[in-house]
């Protein structure tokens, strides 16, 4: 095992091309939305990337900066890993919504977890950040859906989120001097603080309460999984499998908007994959298949999600199997 470190700073570029520097480095990620003042304008951003393992780690200091990555840039990549953005220094403001129309309230931020499987928007004020990108096989003892932690942040004040930071901000500082092994040591265990801290808030974790709602959880959450492309599949309809109250069910599945909302993301989420995978496929035919009822329906339900009719889906997905013959 090996540390890979890389190193980047945008200051050896020009100040007029210092965003667009940025943009294009972290380009194989997320996209940077600059604006027209912006592009002109000095940008601060540097970088230390540090891979060991199956982890990735990087120790960043930005201005301000905008970020989204869109459901047509997922469906462009293979980035599949549950991202942790935590705030070490500087401004904790953040604005955290969806692509599709780029509004989200501001907050403040200590641990951002952000799903590279899920649209997201952000803009996020000027400070020095680290981001630990984990594959969700490392969080399913405590998140059997890895995704659904996607979008929550803890805030910087609470006790615990202030010891994950103070331990990250140490490892960010001296990372570099560590053997492989100890680095990997002390990423797995940030790993596990931020997991346990994240299942805390959720109430999944802290006794027999806990321990039964997150079997619950884990419950619907296989239940909605397996029967995700049957039409019949409601709200109502898992109420009745499982024998859940409709307040506990939906405590569980609060934080997507209820179980309701929860079940939509799915099917849209899968409709998005078949729409570039099936190209021979029309559009009601993959609405159907992923349990929609209504094929006009489920273009309202896409388009509100990811500001894309599925028409416009398949083009990009065309449009990267292009980039990829060539």
């Amino acid at each position: 095992m090996a540390i890979v470190h890389g190193h980047f700073d945008v200051s050896v570029a020009p100040a007029a091309g210092q965003l667009l520097a940025w943009r294009e480095r972290l380009g194989m990620i997320i996209d940077v939305l600059p604006s027209r003042a912006t592009i002109a304008l000095p940008f601060r951003g540097v970088m230390d990337r540090y891979e060991v393992g199956d982890l990735l780690f990087t120790d960043s200091e930005t201005d301000q900066v905008t970020q989204e990555r869109t459901i047509a840039r997922i469906s462009r990549d293979n980035l599949r890993r549950i991202a942790f953005h935590m705030v070490l220094s500087g401004a904790n403001g953040c604005v955290v919504g969806r692509p599709a129309n780029r509004a989200g309230s501001a907050q403040e931020v200590g641990i951002l977890a952000i799903d590279l499987d899920q649209p997201i928007f952000a803009q996020r004020d000027a400070c020095r950040h680290a981001t630990l990108f984990v594959p969700g096989t490392r969080l399913q003892h405590l998140f059997p859906d890895p995704g659904a932690l996607h979008g929550r942040v803890l805030g910087p004040h609470q006790p615990t989120v202030r010891l994950i930071l103070a331990r990250a901000l140490r490892l960010a500082d001296g990372i570099r001097h560590l053997p492989a092994e100890a680095a990997c040591r002390e990423l797995l265990a940030l790993v596990e603080l931020i997991a346990a801290a994240y299942a805390e808030a959720a109430g999944l974790r802290g006794g027999k309460r806990a321990i039964a709602r997150a079997m619950a959880f884990d419950h619907a959450r296989r239940f909605v999984h397996a029967h995700l492309t049957d039409s019949e599949l409601t709200p109502e309809s898992v109420l009745q499998a499982l024998g859940l109250s409709r307040p506990s069910l939906y405590r569980l599945f609060q934080h997507e908007g209820g179980l309701g909302a929860y079940i939509r993301h799915l099917r849209l989420r899968a409709a998005a994959d078949d729409l570039v995978r099936y190209p021979g496929l029309t559009v009601q035919e993959v609405a159907y298949a992923v349990g929609f009822q209504s094929a006009s329906d489920f273009t309202r339900a896409f388009r509100r999600a990811y500001g894309m009719a599925p028409l416009e889906m398949r083009h990009y997905g065309g449009a990267r199997d292009g980039e990829q013959a060539e």
